[in-house]
């Protein structure tokens, strides 16, 4: 990418403006692309799960731990990482974690047992961490507060690509090459970008392109108290926060279940039910940016009115899917589901902007962190498992249709967050976020 032409002492003003333009999409590109190494390195073990049972004799509960393993650090991890980043730098930070998690990811294509699968996919999942939270928040770093909701969007659906892609790919690889193949190549992808992601992103580098009212790095002066206020110290920030871990439940209730949903009352085989419901993975992906571009795009000069749009976006899912659950099978009702799964992705727009308008620039990461763990602890965890207990006593049919009904809540915590938003704002947020 070469060198900024600041640092090169070339003084035309011409020129540094275009590279001022040019070098956000390239922070852009690169971290989204690093996200999707995460997410392929993540997923790659479901595309090889059968062949790891024959190789090794595996059980189920064998083969289910090595994928949880890495949602456990994950979930153990994101916080504590986030915060070390928020203090010791965002960039050089995601460099680590991208390093560690493609070493390890290449060690499981090395391993010769499942022991040695377990111990890399736990490195798997320490690198990966909290790579969403601080990701975004070197991305947000950079543009404008006015296209936050757009960057959140984008940002998540990202991962969600990722997953598809690297079941897919896996997949193809290890039929053709075997399955170590499958995770050499993923662990390939991760160090490539990385190097150029290395000597593309540097803390200097960031600090010359930073946007008023954002931080590169910064809270090694905070202390404990000071960093927990901040991340936790406003009704509006909690309530962002809550709202968007009440949709997930919504939302994680309906992928999970599709592929059951479209078994059962469609009668589809499995093959092709779990290729339709990773369709529907996709629709949710396209819908956390295309309302996140929205939300951006009719909320110009007025933040509040974006938690508007996250109110909008649970309120219309709920009656979406509400309908669509009240319909017999057949082509009217698949068409509502697929309208719900866009939709049900839309307040990850409007809730990662409001958590970075709400929140000290200084502990992006880590306020960000605290979204992504409302996404996991709300929705990701319990939402398939309270729904799958529902469906023993009434059905799936009438399990998800009670799921969908905590889009509800959902709404009326991001009413709680616009009612003090402005108020809640930091003093870096009254000055940037009327742009």
């Amino acid at each position: 990418m070469g060198l900024d032409l600041a640092e090169t002492g070339n003084a035309d003003p011409a020129g540094v403006s275009r590279r001022s333009r040019a070098y956000p999409w390239a922070v852009f590109a690169l971290v989204l692309g690093l996200l999707l190494s995460d997410y392929m390195s993540r997923q790659v073990l479901s595309a090889v799960f059968p062949q790891l049972k024959a190789a090794w004799t595996l059980t189920d509960a064998q083969l289910g731990s090595l994928s949880g393993v890495v949602a456990l650090m994950v979930g153990i991890l994101t916080m504590p990482l986030s915060l070390l980043a928020d203090r010791r730098g965002r960039a050089r930070s995601i460099a680590l974690m991208a390093v560690v998690w493609s070493v390890a990811t290449l060690c499981c294509g090395f391993a010769a047992n499942y022991g040695q699968m377990l111990a890399a996919r736990f490195f798997v999942g320490v690198g990966e961490a909290a790579y969403g939270s601080v990701g975004l928040a070197v991305i947000m770093s950079v543009f404008p507060p006015k296209v936050r909701a757009t960057l959140a969007g984008a940002f998540t659906s990202a991962g969600i690509f990722g997953a598809v892609l690297g079941t897919a790919l896996g997949g193809s690889v290890a039929t053709h090459y075997g399955w170590r193949a499958a995770f050499s190549v993923m662990a390939v992808v991760g160090l490539v970008v990385t190097a150029v992601y290395s000597l593309t992103v540097t803390e200097r580098r960031l600090a010359r392109h930073v946007h008023q009212g954002a931080a590169v790095r910064s809270g090694a002066g905070l202390s404990v108290w000071d960093t927990l206020h901040s991340v936790f110290g406003s009704p509006a920030l909690i309530c962002a926060y809550l709202g968007g871990g009440l949709q997930s439940f919504a939302l994680y209730s309906l992928l999970a279940w599709m592929p059951s949903y479209l078994n059962r009352y469609y009668g589809m085989a499995p093959g092709k039910a779990a290729m339709a419901a990773a369709g529907m993975f996709v629709l949710s992906g396209i819908g956390m940016t295309l309302c996140g571009v929205l939300t951006d795009w009719v909320g110009r000069g007025a933040p509040a009115r974006k938690v508007s749009f996250g109110i909008g976006f649970c309120l219309l899912s709920c009656g979406v899917l509400s309908i669509a659950f009240r319909l017999p099978a057949g082509n009217a009702q698949i068409i509502l589901i697929a309208i719900g799964a866009l939709v049900a992705a839309g307040p990850w727009g409007p809730a990662g902007a409001s958590v970075a308008n709400l929140a000290n620039p200084v502990v992006h990461a880590t306020a960000l962190a605290v979204l992504a763990l409302a996404y996991n602890l709300m929705g990701a965890a319990p939402g398939p498992f309270i729904t799958g207990v529902l469906a023993d006593k009434v059905g799936l049919l009438g399990a998800l249709q009670l799921a969908q009904l905590v889009s509800i809540p959902a709404a009326m915590a991001f009413a709680l967050c616009r009612r003090t938003y402005l108020r809640d704002l930091p003093d870096t947020g009254r000055q940037g976020h009327h742009s």
